[in-house]
């Protein structure tokens, strides 16, 4: 079975349940435990709504491809405008 197979079965089956909830509240009456049956069961109906809507969005988007960067060194002249603070003072190696 196809997973939108599955969770049309579990919806025919929630929705057998949420008669028969229906039916056993009319004979029962709505007493404290009947009413925690139906939020148990009206819950049950949200997370196969969330799984639903879960399943119909596509599939989680690939890894884009890996570019490959290049061992040769970078143009000198990319970096004149840029700002020499903290690397030290010109022509001055490090400690």
């Amino acid at each position: 079975m196809s997973v939108h197979d599955d969770l049309t079965s579990v919806q025919r089956c929630l929705d057998d349940l949420a008669r028969s909830v229906g039916r056993l509240e009319q004979q029962i009456g709505a007493g404290l435990d009947m009413r925690r049956v139906r939020a148990d069961a009206d819950h049950l109906r949200e997370s196969v709504a969330l799984l639903r809507a879960a399943a119909a969005q596509p599939a989680a988007p690939r890894r884009p491809d890996l570019v490959a960067i290049p061992d040769t060194p970078y143009d000198n002249s990319l970096w004149t405008d840029s700002d020499d603070e903290g690397l030290g003072a010109r022509d001055r190696h490090a400690p």
